[in-house]
């Protein structure tokens, strides 16, 4: 059963890459045996890393194509690039501001994994993982305001459930993780909100890049085949009290 514990062999494809989870993900991945392509913005590096704006579906289809032809196949994808708005009152939030959030944080997931899916179904096989949030559907943070982030999060668990639904008849899985607070440099911005975050967690850290990108590496190998659908929240326990 040791074949079901690794990932030797597989092509998969992190949007996000070069993000903190992203990063460490890609490393998890190699470690496990996987052959990784890094998508992000910025210019192209060459190799394994592709320049890729996820809210543009063309620029994400062209990459996955790129993909494709080298490899012959796509085995999983991580859908982790993703966004936050600074702080801002819902009420003085504006349409394009909240349309660019969502264009990375729920668009850019359907990119993602409907440009991977259909190389996974045509092959009859293949693991999907999005990253939503603790944010999406079992807390409201506090005292950040958030709400077009927490939207996108929301939409996304949704997504994951709708796309599980109709591909897992066809061989394909799709699953989320959904983090609490991660010790990331997007979130050292805000070390002021340290404090009241972590007396509300009752392990009194906050989780590490590499806790998510273990989460992300189960769900794409086949010992994790039964899940469809699933979520996995790990925030330790923030949410529960």
């Amino acid at each position: 059963m040791m074949e079901n514990r690794t990932l030797q062999g597989r092509v998969i494809v992190v949007t996000g890459a070069s993000g903190g989870i992203g990063a460490a993900t890609c490393r998890r991945l190699r470690d496990d045996g996987a052959t990784v392509y890094e998508f992000d913005l910025g210019p192209a590096a060459g190799g394994f890393q592709l320049s890729v704006n996820v809210a543009d579906a063309q620029s994400v289809d062209q990459a996955m194509a790129e993909v494709h032809a080298r490899e012959g196949r796509i085995d999983g994808v991580v859908a982790g690039a993703g966004i936050v708005e600074d702080n801002v009152p819902a009420e003085e939030m504006s349409s394009e501001e909240f349309s660019r959030i969502l264009s990375v944080n729920l668009f850019g997931v359907f990119h993602t994994i409907t440009s991977a899916g259909r190389y996974m179904l045509a092959q009859g096989h293949g693991s999907c993982v999005a990253i939503s949030s603790m944010s999406g559907n079992h807390t409201v943070n506090t005292p950040q305001k958030q709400c077009a982030y927490n939207a996108s999060k929301a939409g996304v668990s949704a997504l994951v459930r709708s796309l599980a639904a109709e591909w897992a008849g066809r061989g394909v899985r799709v699953n989320a993780v959904a983090p609490g607070y991660i010790e990331t440099e997007l979130l050292a911005k805000k070390k002021h909100q340290f404090a009241q975050w972590l007396a509300h967690t009752p392990q009194g850290r906050m989780g590490s890049p590499a806790d998510v990108g273990a989460a992300i590496a189960f769900l794409l190998r086949e010992e994790s085949g039964y899940f469809c659908g699933s979520e996995l929240l790990m925030d330790g326990g923030y949410t529960l009290i």
